[in-house]
């Protein structure tokens, strides 16, 4: 039985200190539509822009998952992403005003608190799920990091850690249910070395840290100008060194919290790929570089997977729209109606057909003797059934006309030949808003992909 998307029920709010500026974050947690997957909105700066969660907008990995979509930048995405990830939520929108969302107490823990008081519910649609069937691999050879993704029926997640000093030693930590995740993974804490926190201390870049927001693990000897700068940093009269080696006024949750604190930020990072993973991840010696770079390559497996995907559709059944109820919809005449059929249709998605024939009056000239269907006009083809997806959510589409906004990432594989049958498909990338339809669009001939693009359109009412 398919699984249903998930969102929050009504939006939720929440307010805490920017580890890195200092400075108060308010946070809005709000409910998003099918297909959205996570996104943050920067309502600090003008027309609050959107940066959705995806690994290809990760841009550094100091200090955190650091994104950056046309200038805009959100730092230390992963605990609030691991927040929902691991309460089965597929679609969210997250509103900060400022580039980084509150460290709170260093976990996933009030995000969790947060997102369940804001109750969750399902949506009218399945999730989309990557199965994986076979070994995935990316290792990082100058750390030795490695991420290892292997086939399971259950989306499970192991982290090894080991950092070669004394004080932390080698830990485990291991997830083998998400629904575990709230009470097994969320209020495991942020750590950091002495060492580390010395340098980022000379560098002013840790003004909102406080000892109950990260474990500080002391690999080194505590000098009086270090704790000097520890007690004016923490607004503490006195810090000492516990007796397992971690600065006082805080108790470890579990002996092994710092490797199930690596398998929170594993969950984040991974949430990058946009799709939920029905797998086994085995992360040894895991961080945020090596997380992204990982989430990088699966992203583009998926992609790849996804596009060379050919769907199979029996032409012999009767068309959802014929050519004339075609030429109701949209304002294209021949010769430059380039949809015959119409296979599918929905709320999010349109398969079309058309036959390529010789007569075609392109291949007068595009090339004597050696006949090819343009990519422009593949393309105006993908368009046309995008036009005629956006027409659909209008009662009188005879009334308006479709304009080409924008493409981007147009890729041509395949020739387009004489008697070859095209099928095209278009999926929403964003739910329609006022006439304006983003998508991705592929098109099909002879079993293979001979044409991709993400598209922009929108209608208006003819003057």
């Amino acid at each position: 039985m398919s699984k249903k998307q998930k969102t929050i029920q009504k939006e939720v709010s929440l307010s805490g200190v920017g580890l890195h500026t200092g400075n108060t974050v308010n946070m809005i947690l709000k409910p998003a539509p099918i297909n959205h997957g996570f996104a943050f909105s920067r309502v600090d700066l003008e027309g609050a822009p959107t940066i959705e969660a995806r690994a290809e907008y990760v841009v550094n990995t100091q200090r955190g998952t650091n994104l950056e979509k046309n200038g805009v930048q959100i730092q230390t995405s992963e605990h609030v992403l691991a927040a929902a990830v691991g309460l089965d939520i597929d679609n969210l929108l997250i509103e900060i005003d400022a580039s980084e969302p509150p460290i709170m107490d260093g976990s996933s823990k009030y995000f969790v608190e947060a997102l369940e008081k804001a109750g969750i519910e399902e949506q009218d649609a399945d999730i989309e799920e990557y199965i994986v069937k076979e070994i995935i691999s990316y290792k990082d050879e100058v750390t030795g990091s490695e991420i290892i993704l292997m086939p399971s029926d259950t989306y499970q997640v192991t982290t090894m850690v080991d950092f070669g000093t004394k004080i932390l030693g080698t830990q485990n930590a291991t997830l083998e249910n998400i629904s575990d995740f709230k009470k097994e993974i969320a209020d495991a804490r942020t750590f950091s070395f002495l060492h580390e926190i010395e340098m980022l201390l000379e560098n002013d870049l840790i003004k909102g840290g406080d000892l109950n927001n990260a474990i500080v693990y002391v690999d080194k000897e505590l000098s009086d100008s270090t704790m000097q700068k520890l007690k004016k940093a923490f607004n503490k009269e006195d810090i000492s060194v516990k007796s397992n080696g971690i600065l006082d006024n805080l108790t470890l949750h579990w002996a092994n919290e710092a490797a199930r604190h690596k398998l929170l930020d594993v969950i984040g990072d991974l949430a990058l790929t946009g799709i939920r993973i029905r797998g086994k991840v085995i992360a040894n010696k895991p961080g945020h570089l090596v997380n992204t770079s990982f989430a990088k390559k699966l992203a583009k497996i998926i992609k790849t997977e996804k596009r060379n995907n050919v769907p199979q559709y029996d032409l012999h059944q009767p068309p959802l729209l014929d050519i004339h109820q075609i030429m109701d919809i949209l304002p294209h005449r021949p010769p430059f109606l380039l949809v015959d059929r119409i296979i599918e249709l929905s709320d999010k998605h349109v398969v079309g057909m058309k036959n390529v024939t010789m007569n075609e009056n392109f291949f007068v000239g595009h090339f004597p003797g050696a006949p090819v269907m343009p990519g422009v006009l593949q393309v105006e083809a993908m368009a046309q059934c995008g036009g005629i997806l956006v027409l659909s959510t209008v009662p009188d589409p005879e009334n308006y006309l479709t304009y080409f906004m924008k493409m981007d990432n147009v890729k041509f594989k395949q020739k387009v030949l004489p008697g070859d049958t095209l099928i095209f498909k278009a999926e929403l990338i964003t739910p329609i808003r006022r006439g304006i339809c983003h998508m991705q669009a592929y098109a099909y001939a002879n079993g293979k992909l001979v044409a991709e693009a993400e598209l922009m359109a929108q209608i208006a009412k003819k003057k």
